[in-house]
């Protein structure tokens, strides 16, 4: 993504942090109050809290000017101070009451530092099995941590969560593609690409030939397989995390109706799910638990 200028939260001197206005504006962007707005305020606070440390570890990553590596690298030292209640981005000052409240562990959010560490480096992924292996760190940790904020603290859980996790990531890739073809990157692996005939200047057209749409369709075909393997973690979970793991699952169903409605052509226009079509799945998903 191009670097932009993001406010004057910072560690150190080099570190710069997404304003309160631009988190606020990015989450209406990505969707993700949808299934949360009726949530009790404490846990909105918490789980907010998480999403902008997310983001704002994302933004070093990917718009921060100057050495973003070494950004990340004092952003990860800033966060270890989170625990001990002493940290100086704004940020993650605003983390600390969720680490008492809920609990939670440092490991998750460690590991989505490295997934943005990762990416200053490898920018292609041969095989489904390393782009999945990437997820673990960029997604399911995301997950890990939103079921601590719930209370959920059970290995099954965190195996559904696991794969749910991973099918997001990889279905966000999908709709992305040319967003991150323009960032250098590309996160559809290359065994698809090669076996369907896609070539990288083929990423940069304004329109996905049927090489690159058959591309994009078998990736989504494999995380909606993923997301439905997943998806009985909504029968594990009761009350407010039951509605919040379904309405994820929900909008990720939703972007595939998406991208399936766009004929899979990414390039032209990035496919959104239509809020309709995420209420149809939600109401689905809570009434089955998670079962087709």
């Amino acid at each position: 993504m191009k670097p932009v200028s993001t406010g004057s939260d910072t560690v150190g001197a080099a570190i710069v942090t997404p304003t309160d206005e631009i988190l606020a504006e990015k989450k209406q962007a990505e969707n993700f109050p949808v299934a949360l707005r009726i949530l009790p305020s404490a846990l909105r606070r918490d789980l907010g809290a998480v999403y902008d440390v997310a983001r704002a570890i994302d933004d070093i990553g990917d718009e921060s000017e100057g050495d973003r590596t070494a950004a990340l690298l004092r952003f990860r030292e800033d966060l270890s101070r989170a625990w001990e209640g002493k940290p100086t981005t704004p940020v993650l000052r605003r983390l600390v009451p969720a680490i008492h409240a809920r609990e939670l562990e440092r490991e998750p959010f460690d590991r989505l530092v490295r997934a943005n560490l990762q990416d200053q480096k490898v920018t292609r992924y041969a095989t489904q099995a390393e782009l999945a292996q990437y997820c673990t760190l960029s997604a399911d940790p995301v997950g890990r941590i939103v079921l601590r904020i719930f209370g959920v603290r059970s290995p099954e859980a965190e195996r559904l969560s696991d794969l749910v996790c991973t099918a997001l990531q990889l279905i966000e890739h999908c709709q992305d593609v040319a967003e991150d073809k323009r960032a250098g990157r590309i996160y559809l692996p290359r065994e698809d690409l090669d076996g369907f005939g896609v070539t990288e200047s083929d990423l940069d057209a304004g329109t996905a030939n049927a090489a690159v749409r058959r591309a994009v369709a078998a990736q989504a075909g494999k995380a909606l397989d993923q997301l439905t393997a997943g998806a009985p973690l909504v029968g594990l979970l009761q009350g407010w995390a039951r509605l919040a793991i379904a309405g994820y699952l929900a909008g990720g169903l939703a972007t595939v109706d998406a991208l399936r409605r766009a004929d899979w052509d990414v390039l032209s226009v990035t496919p959104r799910p239509r809020k309709r079509d995420v209420l149809i799945h939600l109401v689905k998903l809570l009434v089955r638990g998670g079962r087709r």
